[in-house]
Order: C-alpha cells, then sequence, then structure tokens
C-alpha cells in the first residue's frame, strides 16, 4: 500500500507544536507578515505626517476661537502644525505613537524590530524637544496638543483659550 499522506491539519498543529517548544526554550518565532514588501510599504506610505484627523480638529477648534492661522510654515523652525505668526505662537499636534506621549495607553513599542522602533521613537523625542528649544530661543511660545487630547473637545478647547489668551 502507498503511505498515508499527512492532513494540513496535521502539518499546521506540528508546526504549532514546533513554535510552543521553541517559545518555551526561549528561542525567538519568526512571525510571517501576511503583506508582500511591496504591500506593506504601500501600506507605510498611507500614514500621513500632514492633514491628520486630529489636526484637522485643533485646526477646526482655533479657527473656532476666531484665530487665523498658517500651516506648517517653512520659516518657522520645525514647521508646526499651526503658526499664528502676529502672536509668535506655534502649535504642533502629535501623535501619540510616534512622538512617544507618556502615560497614554497608544505609546507602545511594536514587538517585532524592537531595536529598530526604539531608536526611531528616541530620535522623534529628541528631534521635538530640540525644536521646541530652538523656538523657545527665538522667542516663540509652543504648544503640544497631543492626539488624545484632540478627541477631548473641552480639554482641548480649555488648553487653546489657555494658550492662545482667551476669547479672541
Amino acid at each position: 500500500m502507498s503511505a498515508a499522506v499527512p492532513l494540513i491539519a496535521d502539518v499546521i498543529s506540528v508546526q504549532h507544536a514546533e513554535d510552543i517548544l521553541k517559545a518555551r526554550r526561549g528561542s525567538r518565532i519568526r512571525r510571517h507578515d501576511p503583506l508582500t514588501k511591496r504591500q506593506r510599504s504601500r501600506q507605510m506610505g498611507l500614514v500621513k505626517s500632514k492633514d491628520t484627523w486630529p489636526e484637522i480638529v485643533v485646526r477646526r477648534a482655533v479657527w473656532a476661537l476666531g484665530y487665523r492661522y498658517r500651516l506648517h510654515s517653512c520659516d518657522v523652525p520645525g514647521h508646526p502644525d499651526i503658526v499664528l505668526k502676529s502672536l509668535r505662537k506655534a502649535i504642533f499636534v502629535h501623535g501619540c505613537f510616534w512622538h512617544r506621549h507618556r502615560g497614554c495607553p497608544r505609546t507602545r513599542t511594536p514587538k517585532s524590530r524592537t531595536r529598530f522602533w526604539k531608536k526611531k521613537f528616541e530620535e522623534n523625542v529628541v528631534r521635538d524637544r530640540s525644536v521646541r528649544a530652538r523656538l523657545s530661543r527665538a522667542g516663540w511660545k509652543v504648544l503640544v496638543i497631543w492626539e488624545c487630547m484632540s478627541e477631548k473637545p473641552a480639554m482641548l478647547e480649555a488648553s487653546l483659550r489657555s494658550f492662545l489668551g482667551g476669547p479672541n
């Protein structure tokens, strides 16, 4: 007779068992990305740096308070998201994940390539700190609005009123 052909379920369960044993021994299990390199690149390319939803929410709030502003002004260090030149005030709208909002649950580190991500996040934080210091030395007042704060209208409005100087 012919040799028995293994069922797919048997092959998968054997692979799963091997993965569990590797994990117990402390070796890393290499996860397979379900996307191809091209698909992953396209997906990551869709992550926007301008006109994000939190930024739009903050812009609408500033506008509703009666202030007019410029966006991503090239002649201001760090290209703040919102620039009020006449007041010498700049507003950055930071994503909690990318800019490491301390204490926020969105500030998590991906489980794969942790060394890469930690370095990336550390560079972002250092750059943010440097830009704020440059603006401060140049006589600008700076406000950072976090992504999670943009989802709390009362808190957002209070922060903006305090920073911008009350009703315009």
